[in-house]
Formats: structure tokens, sequence, C-alpha cells
């Protein structure tokens, strides 16, 4: 029988085989908004929007209409199934829709963006607008990063359950047909500083020195995974946002403001917990995020450990080299990788790498202290983070429209088959 240790719950030990669990099948069950004649239409409207493939989104299901029905009461689901994910509106144009006056929607629409973080406002010359936010990631990660276990309200913990049973209907592995490297991962800070090949890039305190403010909050995945008893015990206050980005949520407090100095700390101090950095693939001047990531809460880990689909993550500029003449087979390496990309035979004596899981971030030869058996060798081929949004998108655009023509594709043809009318359009009211 396999034992799972309890820490570690992405790898597993079988008669001395250190290996990651195997994936699991996924549970989603795509419906139509047809199928639900008891549900308000305004829910299914807003469940119709989220669904986009151009929001990454699920197809209509049982987990989408119980997310969406938690997340909005039916007056906000009213006003929010007008928004798009694509262009933004204001609360004039929404009013008018609604045949009701501007200030109303106004107060509703505000507290949706602002004190619930579920949908994106904007402020500018001429009054705020909005749009709809994808649930991940977007609504996800700004609901929860500024709740902590004490701060949490019965809405946030049913928030973060329903997002969990929605995640794990694997309902994003049909977003990978063609990958698209959002993330990277830094290696160790040790590993950065002394390996001579070492980038710029790839040292956290190089990054940061692109900016003046600095933020930090909870992690949104290992919240949420306490949250439904999937008990990680690494640290929380951990998720960085740096620049632009993080000054509104600064001034708005679901972010605390904290120096260059201690957010180094913080980071070196989720290392020495197993946690390895994780940014966004751009080399950006306006804004940056960073997280602190394990392998059994992190959603980017997760689509590779749970459905074995890493094409969010981009390729590592270093992989393990193994010297097996110095090699115990002692299996430590394989049981901290928290991507599962080492497997080792402890009683067969051989290990076994899987550079399509693997990250780089260097935690087994950390962990291989004793034997000094494994070096992080640089990849050639090693492709620098993008400059811009702009070069990121003129790179993947095609891959990203693919990804969601290819879904909608699949959606639009299983609604035919079943003979379910798909969404009506949109009828502006005779006020």
């Amino acid at each position: 029988m396999s034992r799972v240790p309890p820490t570690r719950r992405v790898i597993q030990i079988n008669k001395g085989i250190v290996a990651p669990i195997p994936p699991r099948p996924r549970s989603l069950r795509p419906r139509a908004a047809g199928e639900y004649p008891h549900v308000s239409p305004v829910y299914r409207d807003v469940a119709v929007q989220f669904a986009s493939p151009l929001l990454g989104g699920p197809p209509i299901c049982d987990e989408l209409l119980a997310f969406v029905q938690h997340v909005f009461t039916e007056e906000e689901a009213a006003l929010v199934r007008h928004l798009g994910g694509m262009t933004w509106r204001t609360a004039d144009e929404i009013a008018r829709l609604e045949c009701r006056p501007v200030a109303e929607i106004q107060l509703v629409l505000e507290k949706v963006a602002s004190q619930k973080r579920a949908i994106a406002g904007e402020r500018r010359r001429k009054g705020w607008r909005y749009r709809l936010l994808p649930i991940v990631p977007g609504m996800f990660e700004l609901v929860l990063i500024g709740e902590s276990p004490e701060t949490m309200s019965p809405w946030h913990r049913r928030f973060a359950e329903l997002f969990e049973a929605l995640f794990d209907t694997g309902y994003l592995v049909d977003y990978q047909s063609h990958p698209v490297p959002w993330v990277r991962f830094l290696p160790l800070q040790g590993l950065a500083d002394s390996h001579p090949a070492a980038l710029p890039c790839e040292k956290l305190e190089v990054v940061l020195d692109r900016f003046q403010t600095f933020g930090i909050g909870s992690c949104q995945c290992r919240m949420s995974a306490n949250v439904v008893g999937k008990v990680c015990d690494k640290p929380l206050e951990v998720c960085a946002v740096m620049g632009d980005w993080a000054e509104r949520g600064i001034q708005q407090g679901w972010l605390r403001s904290v120096s260059k100095a201690a957010l180094l700390d913080i980071k070196r101090e989720a290392e020495s917990h197993g946690l390895v950095t994780w940014i966004m693939n751009i080399e950006s001047t306006t804004g940056q995020a960073s997280c602190s990531c394990c392998g059994c809460c992190c959603k980017a880990m997760r689509m590779v450990n749970d459905f074995n689909a890493p094409g969010v993550v981009a390729p590592p500029h270093f992989v393990p080299h193994f010297d097996e003449t110095k090699c115990t087979y002692c299996g430590k390496c394989a049981l901290t990788c928290p991507l599962g990309a080492i497997t080792a035979d402890t009683r067969g004596e051989h290990v076994q790498h899987n550079p399509v899981r693997c990250i780089g971030c260097g935690l087994c030869a950390s962990a291989c202290t004793s034997a000094q058996a494994i070096q992080m060798q640089q990849v050639p081929a090693y492709r620098l983070p993008y400059r811009s949004w702009l070069s990121f998108l003129l790179a993947n655009g095609a891959a990203m429209l693919g990804n969601s023509w290819s879904v909608w594709r699949r959606r639009a043809r299983k609604i035919d088959e079943a003979g379910l009318a798909g969404p009506q359009p949109e009828k502006a009211r005779e006020c």
C-alpha cells in the first residue's frame, strides 16, 4: 500500500519508490444555462458572462452557478450581468439598461468593486467605470488577499469553499491546448546569488529594485485550502504586490505596506519553509506580483500535480544534474520537489528526472546536503522573461486566442448535440 506523507500530499512512497501522485480524473460536468429554470435569470446571465472563453471561464455547471449565486446578491447580479471582460462600462450606461437612478447603480457597483473586490473598478476623469474580472487569476486573488484566518467572514469562507469546488473540476485544463507561460519561478536565492550563470532577472533583490512601493498580503491558495480542510502549515503572509499595482491595495487597506528589506526577509523566511518564489513572467516596471508557493496549495502548481497540465509555467533556466556516483538514493530530492519532477527508487537505486514538470527552483539540490550529488545546470535554450505586456501579448496572443477558440468550439458542439439553446443576446428595457 502506498503511503502519502501528511505534509506532502503531492508525493507518495510505494515499495521504496518516491514519486508524484498520479493525476486524478476531472469531475467537470458541463451543462447549458437553459437547464437551470429554477435559478433566477440574472444569475444565469452572470454565469454565462463568466463562462466566456475569452475570460478563461468554466463552462456552465453546477459549481459555477453555486459560486455566482454566493458572490453576488440578486440586485448585484442584475447589474453585473451587463459587464464584459474586455470592455468597460459606466454606471450611467448600466442605469439606462436597468431603468434605475445612476446614484443607486453607482452605490451597488462601488460595493462590489471596492468592498467585495469581485469586479474591476477604475476611476477616470469622467467618473468610475467597471468590467468583469476572470475568476482566476483575478477575482479569487483580490477577494482573499486582504484576509487572514482570523478576519475571514462566513461569506469569505464560503467563497473559498465554492472556488475550491470549481477549481477541482479541472476546467482550466481546457485552456492548455497551447502553452502560455504566464508565470515563472525563481531559483532559491542562495542558488541565484552563487551560480555563475544566474541572471539579474532571477535575483529577487534586483527585481525589486525597479519599484518603490511594496505591499504584502495573505496567500489566497493556502487560505482557501485550509478552509476546506487541506491543512498546510506553511507561512501565509507571503503574497507580495509591487509598484503601481500595490498602491491602491495599500490605500484601501487590503495590503500591508512594507519596505524592500522587510519583503526580502519575508521571502527568505518563506524559502526556509520549503516555499518557492513565483512572479509574473514579465520584466514590468509598472507593477509585479509574487507569492511563495507550495505544491499542495498553489493553483499553478496544482494544475501540474492534480491534472498534469504545466502549460502556464515558463520553462526554467536551471535543471538538476544527478551524479549517481555520489547519490545515496535516500529520496530526499524527490520528497522535497514541489512538483513531483523527480522519482527516486531507494531500493533499486535509480533516480529519474522529468524536465516537463521541473521549475528549476533548486530545492532538490538544497536537500542533498550530505551527498552533494545534485548540481543545478544551465539550460542553454532558456528564454528570458518578456520585457512588457505588449511583447508578451505579441508572442502569445495567437496561443491565447487558439485556446479560447478551441474551448468555444467544444462547448458549442456539446450544446448543439444536446439540443439546448445558448444564451440569448442582451435586450435593453424600455423605461
